[in-house]
């Protein structure tokens, strides 16, 4: 994989980087990058992280994540560390990208809390990141820098709430978030008609809701579609989701929607812990309003996860399915 990175780098400049979406909420999309795209995005992070350096891949390189992390070593001039083959760096000042439950995990094992404390920044994105996660490595003295992006913006192009230079951000109709800027993807490759509904005007409009402060802050509320309309009340499944990964029983959580012949659709709650429906309705209700408790709730030894680390949501609905015949 470096090598081929590599040759890609250096070969001709209409050679596009291809790669694919996690697809957790459907069929994985084909995303065209242009080599300029992918480099603009490299030069942008290296000035907000203020170095550059050596990174850590302990991400699948077949994604875009992963992918950034190849070409950002080799920008730098250096391999990139295989943490699968060759472990943790021993020196300092590396890098890493990984998403959230990859570091919850990591955290839960000194000696790779210990490597982590080495690294110069700790990149943590691919979902959404609850505060007591990243409290967690700030006391244990890891320099974590949230990021929020995609395979259309050449992986992460907004770090902590700013997006990095030449990026710019916008929410359109229904708090969509859009964005434009030199990192921008060319097209779904076989898939214009997804490609113009998607690339409009020289924005990207995500799949993702949002809103800016007043300083220009960007805070992600969840998908679009993570909005479920239950009993005529929307119900943000995001917000549900991160107060019941509060309750000191649950060790996971994620919340979906799901048809439901009485309310449109059923909020549902999938939790890995000891707490039962009840209780997860009575916790949310005490910061939430009750018509946002969760209506059913499937107990999981463990979420399933995409090979990038997601939560697949595909096969949740798939569990909760099968829990139902």
């Amino acid at each position: 994989m470096v090598d081929q990175v590599r040759t890609w780098l250096d070969g001709p400049d209409d050679v596009r980087l291809v790669v694919a979406t996690s697809g957790s909420t459907g069929a994985p999309k084909r995303v065209a990058l242009t080599r300029d795209a992918v480099l603009a995005s490299v030069a942008a992070s290296a000035r907000r992280l203020g170095a550059t350096g050596r990174w850590v891949l302990a991400l699948p390189p077949t994604y875009v994540a992963g992918v950034q992390v190849v070409v950002r070593s080799l920008v730098a001039g250096r391999d990139p560390v295989w943490l699968e083959r060759d472990g943790w760096p021993d020196d300092e000042g590396w890098f890493v990208s990984l998403v959230p439950t990859q570091l919850g995990r990591l955290l839960d094992d000194a000696g790779a809390a210990d490597a982590l404390r080495r690294a110069h920044t700790v990149l943590l994105g691919g979902g959404p990141i609850d505060p007591a996660l990243r409290q967690r490595a700030t006391e244990a003295g890891i320099h974590v820098v949230a990021t929020y992006g995609a395979a259309e913006t050449a992986g992460g192009c907004v770090y902590d709430g700013l997006p990095l230079d030449g990026v710019a951000v916008a929410i359109g109709e229904g708090g969509r978030i859009r964005i434009g800027g030199p990192t921008l993807f060319q097209e779904y490759v076989g898939d214009p008609e997804l490609t113009a509904r998607t690339l409009v005007d020289g924005w990207y409009l995500t799949s993702d809701a949002g809103t800016l402060d007043e300083d220009g802050l960007l805070r992600v509320l969840g998908r679009v579609d993570d909005v479920v309309v239950s009993g005529g009340v929307n119900v943000p499944a995001v917000a549900v989701a991160t107060r019941l990964r509060e309750h000191p029983a649950v060790a996971a959580a994620e919340v979906l929607g799901v048809p439901d012949e009485e309310w449109g659709n059923r909020v549902v709650a999938f939790v890995v812990g000891d707490l039962g429906l009840d209780a997860a309705r009575d916790w949310v209700a005490e910061v939430h309003p009750r018509a946002w408790a969760p209506r059913q709730l499937v107990a999981l030894d463990e979420v399933p996860l995409l090979a990038n680390g997601k939560p697949d949501r595909q096969g949740l609905l798939a569990l909760h399915e099968d829990r139902a015949r």
